[in-house]
């Protein structure tokens, strides 16, 4: 079993230049889009991250064959052997279930385990499942799985009743391959559905309205192969942007796309961060003695991301005041603070808000690691804190991040990676 161990210091400065690796919430979309054509998609500006092998497995179950070198990803599915994704492949990783709209789509039919992944609060499938249903398909869910056929699909109009990332890209997937048009109302504005349709659209996909919330679907007989670029990771991009503003240090980011982050940079501005845009797709970020507390909200986005709100929290107990986070997406995304709490955090739960008082001193501890962004939270916050950390099941942040340790040493942090 592998931990991460950092010895903090409430007076570390972290300083000097880190690449931002791409975006996990964009390429699982994107390896899932490969579904759709017998012919080769080439993805760059890979991740190699805990989720992307899982989806792979995935894949590879369906009848995929890939090969990787270095971030660049090939991967093909000449024909589909099995329209079966396992309760074994899909527990560990709730993106999996991107593979059901492109398999009904291109198969004719799709059993798809109900998915896992961090325990977060409810994430209602309801939405991926009653679009696919308006595009013709027959579902069944029982013991476990969702049972999906269709002949071929057929557009329609589809509204999602609220904001649903995963929901829109199975959507798009789907109604690429859907014979007539699809209108799709209250989509998802993120960067990643914007990289996906990017993709589908260099596939052969008819595609308009990408970035708004309504687009419009032309579906097409086949699609082809193609090589897509994936985005940079804009919550690792901000984890370090936090990062650098809590330790008061001098941190480079490149190989990132400043505008995905303008939220995060503006709360960040506000409490006391000097952040510069440099011309080379590069942000440098310094961080005052001074952190001003502030309220945020989480929203979809080009709101405050519920991805960054663990590593917010982690900011706002070093700064001067009382900060009131407010949750929205998920009803659960609070399990963090119980492990800050340990380190020596005040923070106080009610309902969908936290209350954090600020200049907290912290101490090490040892934490467990409850999912992916609350794992992000409790290095940062091991940074600062006096004495030792250990963060017990980072599992959860092999999954999202791509060796943060790493990164994070070459920044100056005393971190490692051990082993029992």
């Amino acid at each position: 079993m592998e931990k991460i161990r950092i010895s903090g210091n409430h007076k570390l400065r972290l300083k000097g230049k880190v690449r931002i690796s791409g975006a996990k919430n964009a390429v699982l979309p994107a390896i899932a889009a490969a579904l759709l054509t017998k012919e080769k998609v080439k993805l760059n500006n890979v991740p190699l991250v805990k989720d992307v092998f899982t989806i792979l497995t995935v894949m590879k179950e369906l009848g995929a064959r890939y090969t990787i070198k270095k971030n660049s990803l090939s991967l093909q599915i000449k024909k589909i052997k099995s329209d079966e994704a396992s309760y074994d492949l899909i527990q560990a990783m709730r993106a999996s279930i991107l593979v059901l709209g492109p398999l009904l789509a291109r198969y004719g039919k799709s059993i798809v385990a109900l998915p896992g992944g961090c325990a977060i609060g409810s994430r209602p499938i309801d939405l991926h499942i009653h679009g696919l249903e308006k595009l013709g398909a027959s579902i069944i869910l029982e013991h476990g799985y969702i049972n999906a056929k269709a002949k071929r699909l057929h557009g329609a109009e589809v509204e999602f009743e609220k904001k649903t990332v995963g929901g829109t890209e199975n959507l798009i997937m789907a109604a690429s391959l859907a014979q007539g048009e699809t209108v799709l109302k209250n989509c998802s504005l993120e960067p990643e559905v914007i990289n996906l349709c990017e993709l589908l659209v260099k596939m052969g996909a008819k595609i308009d309205g990408i970035g708004q919330e309504i687009i419009r679907i032309k579906g097409v007989k086949e699609l082809g192969g193609a090589t897509h670029d994936i985005i940079p990771d804009r919550i690792e991009a901000g984890t370090f942007l936090i990062a650098s503003a809590l330790t008061q240090g001098d941190i480079k980011l490149t190989h990132i796309q400043p505008e995905h982050l303008d939220v995060v940079i503006e709360k960040l501005r506000y409490s006391g961060a000097k952040i510069e845009k440099l011309k080379d797709h590069s942000l440098r970020v310094i961080g005052s003695e001074e952190i001003k507390s502030q309220d945020i909200t989480t929203s979809p986005y080009p709101g405050f991301p519920t991805d960054m709100q663990a590593q917010f929290i982690v900011l706002m107990t070093q700064a001067s005041g009382t900060s009131i986070i407010t949750e929205t997406i998920f009803d659960r995304r609070f399990s963090h603070i119980n492990e800050l709490l340990r380190l020596g955090a005040a923070i106080e739960i009610f309902g969908d808000k936290a209350i954090v008082k600020g200049k907290t001193p912290l101490s090490g501890a040892e934490t467990i690691a409850t999912d992916l962004r609350a794992s992000a939270s409790l290095v940062l916050a091991g940074l600062i804190a006096n004495g030792e950390t250990v963060i017990n099941e980072i599992e959860h942040l092999d999954r999202g991040y791509e060796r943060l340790e790493e990164k994070m040493k070459s920044l100056g942090a005393s971190i490692e990676r051990i082993k029992e």
